[in-house]
Order: structure tokens, then sequence, then C-alpha cells
């Protein structure tokens, strides 16, 4: 009997669901939702970085995904194994004590507080920054040390501190938090007791500042220092984590009718999206797996002998297992990458979007094709112009920090800035400003990890930025000087996803082993060009100059 596992990926956008073949990792159907309720942007407020999503996008969207590539691939309900769900994160959620999400409860249905605080939402900066020096100063253990050495307001206490300040009706009325990949696993698997069900190590080790070493989480001491509540909390979250490639459980009765699966299917533990990515571009010791889309996830394992008791400066965590159970997962990544270039196409089609398609001049089906041809050719053309520009030409300097910046050393208060505008710039001048900033962004934490002593050979590239724009590729092979590598699959954090569900279902038996079986081959492959090499070092210069300017106005500032 033929065996298949689905992968579920929960991007910022979208979500998508895949068949997959664990004989060959061959893709029989897939699908796509877009969440409604974020698309019109409700619970968002970019003018203070807030960034809320409604459970209810998330739970349509399962639904969705999975009963059509159901029905897409025609497969028999008692042939589908397993079910892996990775997500977004540091995306914790409020929920009461039966597990319910708490934006799903009367009183909270439109109360952003009671939502899903999304990775990019910034809103947590002072609680960050007091996270980080109370662990520097309260005399015991430094619960950042094995997350970079920074906390940041990207993640899971910074947030919860920040609600709990901020909203004490959706305190008073929350049992406990979970990170949104463990919220769907539970809501699928059959194991209820919310105590005893099985938490992500990713998402705990690299967010929650979960560590072996000290028997868990932060403890109860370090946490009532920066807020009571944090304190009582922690007696509703959990002391264990769990990988990957284990069984949160089953299928659970409601699920599988409504997904016309059976109660035999397993249920994985969930994890991160980046991390299933890096599985599903079968990872290997000292390549790095760039996922790149609205930002980046920068992936890395290595041995427990190699990594010993050193702890990586400024990166985003070391945590043994959540990538490759038995080895360290390293991450770092960039807060802002293809959001960078979308901030800009924004910016230029204002214009269009205020002045033309609100004319009258035009029909309402006119409009509708002037949108389409726009959205399919605004930054492609803007990548062809701007890829024709001579390094010798005159381009301005700019950085990626958009949203702050993640790594090297997280600083979520730092804005970005363009230097040497002048009559002559034009577009495509600015567009190819804003590539070399995401690509020297991706150089500095090359440089950082290097520095800490971990070897990189090659580059591995996922995500939709990798896969259809070259001109971004050959600039980041020029600005890293290494061959980078771009996976086959459209979905490779899906594809990671079903590969730890083939292993929690017993059809192989680690993860590296289904990892070379399932994964996905590589499609294109991009060399340094020597001629370049050494004119994108000098500008990497330039934009390093720009950046420390920054940073010492914003210090000074705050």
């Amino acid at each position: 009997m033929k065996k298949y596992v689905i992968g579920l990926d929960y991007g910022s956008d979208s979500v998508r669901a895949v068949m997959i073949d664990s004989q060959n990792g061959a893709e029989l159907a897939s699908e796509v939702f877009w969440y409604p309720r974020w698309k019109a942007q409700k619970y968002c407020d970019p003018a203070i970085n807030q960034f809320r999503q409604h459970p209810l996008d998330h739970i349509e969207g399962l639904e969705h995904t999975i009963t059509s590539v159901m029905k897409q691939s025609e497969v028999s309900p008692e042939t589908v194994k397993g079910i892996c769900i990775d997500t977004t994160g540091s995306s914790p959620m409020p929920v009461t004590q039966d597990g319910t999400a708490l934006a799903c409860t009367e009183g909270f249905e439109e109360n952003p507080n009671a939502m899903m605080v999304l990775w990019k939402d910034h809103t947590a900066v002072k609680e960050a920054n007091e996270i980080n020096e109370l662990a520097r100063s309260w005399g015991g253990e430094d619960y950042t040390k094995y997350e970079g050495g920074i906390y940041s307001s990207e993640w899971f206490w910074a947030k919860i501190l920040h609600v709990a300040r901020e909203d004490k009706s959706v305190i008073n009325a929350t049992h406990t938090w979970m990170e949104h990949c463990d919220f769907i696993t539970y809501l699928l698997a059959d194991e209820k007791d919310l105590k005893k069900f099985k938490r992500s190590r990713c998402a705990a080790g690299h967010k929650a500042m979960w560590h072996e070493s000290w028997g868990g989480l932060p403890d109860a001491a370090f946490l009532s220092k920066l807020d009571p509540y944090l304190a009582s909390l922690r007696d509703n979250l959990y002391e264990d984590t769990f990988t990957s490639n284990e069984i949160a459980g089953h299928l659970n009765k409601e699920w599988a009718d409504k997904l016309g699966l059976t109660t035999d299917t397993v249920i994985a533990v969930g994890t991160f999206d980046a991390h299933a990515g890096a599985v599903g571009a079968k990872v290997d010791h000292h390549a790095l797996v760039r996922v790149m889309g609205t930002s980046t996830c920068d992936i890395m394992v290595s041995s427990n002998e190699a990594v010993g008791d050193k702890t990586v400066k400024g990166i985003c965590g070391q945590v043994d297992g959540s990538v490759i159970p038995g080895m360290v997962g390293l991450e770092a990544g960039q807060s802002a990458f293809g959001d960078v270039l979308a901030w800009f196409k924004d910016v230029l089609q204002w214009p269009i979007d205020n002045l033309v398609l609100n004319s009258e001049v035009l029909s309402e089906e006119q409009k509708a094709e002037l949108k389409a041809e726009v959205e399919s050719k605004f930054i492609r053309s803007l990548a062809v112009q701007a890829e024709a520009i001579a390094l010798s030409e005159v381009v301005p300097v700019a950085l990626d920090w958009v949203n702050g910046r993640r790594t090297p050393d997280a600083n979520q208060e730092l804005k970005s800035a363009i230097s040497g505008i002048s009559l002559g710039t034009k577009a495509p001048h600015i567009f190819k400003s804003l590539v070399n900033a995401i690509c020297f962004g991706a150089k500095m934490i090359v440089d950082r990890f290097e520095e800490e002593g971990v070897k990189i050979e090659t580059v591995i590239g996922i995500g939709g930025v990798a896969r259809k724009s070259p001109f971004i590729m050959q600039t980041l092979a020029n600005v890293l000087n290494m061959p980078i590598k771009i996976a086959e699959s459209d979905q490779a954090p899906a594809l990671g996803a079903a590969i730890y569900a083939a292993v929690a279902a017993g059809i192989y038996e680690n993860v590296i082993e289904a990892s070379k079986v399932m994964g996905s081959d590589y499609e294109a492959e991009y060399f340094p060009q020597a001629s370049q090499v050494k004119v994108y070092a000098q500008l990497l210069e330039a934009y390093k100059q720009l950046g420390n300017f920054v940073e010492e106005q914003t210090n000074k500032n705050t």
C-alpha cells in the first residue's frame, strides 16, 4: 500500500498544504489559502508596528487546503499516515482553559490583543529591552545566552509581557499561551490535556528561552522581576519540549470528519517554517539554508561535539534538535528581505492606486486589467533595468532595516536609511540599492557565523525570492563570494514538514534518512563573478558606514 503524508506550511500571508508520496518525495497535490482578514489588514497598525492575525484565518485555511489536496490527489484516507504543521514564529496567542483561541470566544472576537501576535509585530521593543537588561543584571543565569545573547521584541515573552501591560481583560480571560505551531497541532490532535500536550522544541528553544541546562523555561524568580503575571503563567505552560519527529497525537474525530481522513493519521509535533524548510532542502553540515520571503531565516546544523559549550553571539539561538534531532540547529535572519522591495513597490504604486485606479475614466474591467498588468510586471521591470546599471555608475547606499534588525545583534528600534541620492537617481537606481542592501545584510550574518567559528561552505536558497529573481540571487552570490544552490521545490517548508510527518508515522527511522529520499533537488546554482566580487566588497564598506551612523544616532535618541 502506498503511504502519503501532508505538510502544512503557514506563512505570513497564506497557508499551503502539500500531499507527498513518502516513497520518493513527489508532490501529488498542493493548495494555497490566502488569509482574508489579514489581506484586509484587520487588527494591524503599521504606524506602531502592530501586526496581529485572527486565528480563524488559520483555522479556515487548514480545512480548505487539506480537503483540497485530498480531493485533487484522490488518495484513500487510510493511506495518509501523517501530518505535520510548520508556522512563522514567534507568533504566540492566548488560549482559554479548554484550549480555545481567546479570539474565538465571546467578547474578544475583534480585540487585537486577543489575536495571534505575528512574528513581525514589534510593539514589544520596550519589554524586550527590559528582558535584556534584567538578564545581565539580576545576578542569576543569563537566560538569553543560547538565543544569541539578545532577546528580541519578535519573541514569546516580550510579546506576552506587552499584552499583559496593555490589556488586563485579555490576561484575566487567558489560561495559557501557545505558539502558532503548537496551537494548530493541538487543534488537530486527540491529546487535549494542555499540560501533557507536546510543545515544540524548536519554538521553545529559539524564542522562549527554554534550555535543558536550567531545567526548561526561565525560573519563576526571574520572570516575576519582569511581571508577576509571567511567573504565574509559567505554571500553565510546559516543562519538557519535543522534536518534530515525535508524535503529538492522532487526528481527532472532529477534524478527521472535516478533512475526510481517519483517526489513525499521526499528528507530528509542530515546528517553525524555516527549520522545516531546511529539512526540505536537505540541509547538511557547513551549509547555510536561506529561507527567503518577506523576511529571511538562515538555518544551519552542527554536531553537539562541534558546538560544545560555545554560544554564538547575536543570532536567534542554538537549539538541540530544532532542525534535525541529535544535532544543534542554529538560526539567524533578516527582519525584512522581500518586504524591503515590497515597501518600495508600494511607494511607487501610490499614484496608480490612488489616481489611475480611482479614475472615473476607466471602466472596472480596464482597472482590473491594469492592476493585473502592474502586479505582474512591476518588480520584474525594475529588476531588469537595475541589473543593466553598471557597477561603476553611482548608486545610492541603503540599509535593509525597514523592519528593524533581527541579526546579527537584534535591534528592532533601528530604521532604514538611503544616502547618496541626486537628481540623476531614478527608480531603478534606488531599487538596485535596496537589492544591494538585503544582500549586504545577508553578508553580515555570514560574517558573524564565521567570526564565531561556524564554517560555511555553501548556501542553499529556498522560497519565492530565491526561485523567481536571478538578479537578486546573482547579486547575493557576488556579495557573499559563495556559490548558491536553489532548491527546486516551490514548497520546501511544507515538504520539510511532510518529512517530519513521515518519520513520526514510522515510515522512516530518522529525519536524515527521510530527507535524503524525500528532500528537494536543486534547479540552479549561482557562482560568484570575480570581476564583481571586489566591487561589492567596496560597496559593503559604505553599507557598514551608513549602518554605524544610523545605529549611533538611534542609540543617542534612546
